[in-house]
């Protein structure tokens, strides 16, 4: 999942249409990637402008998702959604297990190494194949830096507190 507001989850995004029967082509943020189509009203968000649909229908489709929205039966009515966020209200995700995390939790928090040292902010998290990594904005001094830190939880990452609003992590400053 991606950013948003603390109250909002992004799920993935549309991202062009297929055939010409006002289907979509879905890019999914979720994991599995097939989670996307368990939500069946979406929020979607492009350009300023938010528009509510639900999800007729959904599925596989090589190695990406395709779905059909309500009322979009042909391929020009389904070209205005292209580019467009996928978002649900956070109550709707599922309860995780304790010291589990959705990515839209994390961002914004503040990062501080175990010594205290001010890194900056969580703008965004990336996966990776081996690990999921933090991108970390820092606005100190008179250049912003941008760190990546592996996002592990026990090795990497000591501590999350959402009350606090941060993250300790156990990484060199000067990297």
């Amino acid at each position: 999942m991606s950013r948003s507001k603390s109250n909002e989850a992004v799920l993935g995004k549309i991202t062009s249409v297929y055939g010409v029967k006002g289907w979509v082509k879905i890019y999914s943020f979720t994991d599995p990637i097939e989670n996307v189509l368990q939500y069946r009203r979406w929020t979607l968000k492009k350009d300023g402008v938010e528009k509510v649909v639900n999800l007729s229908s959904g599925k596989k489709h090589g190695k990406g998702l395709i779905a059909c929205l309500e009322g979009c039966n042909d391929r020009e009515l389904a070209q205005q959604f292209c580019g467009s966020l996928i978002v649900v209200s956070a109550e709707e995700l599922p309860e995780l297990e304790d010291g589990e995390f959705y990515w839209h939790q994390l961002e914004g928090l503040s990062v501080k190494t175990i010594d205290e040292v001010d890194l900056g902010r969580v703008s965004h998290l990336i996966e990776t194949g081996s690990n999921d990594v933090m991108v970390v904005k820092s606005n100190r001094g008179d250049a912003k830096k941008e760190r990546l830190i592996p996002y592990l939880p026990g090795q990497v990452v000591t501590d999350i507190d959402l009350e606090d609003k941060t993250i300790t992590v156990d990484w060199d400053p000067e990297f």
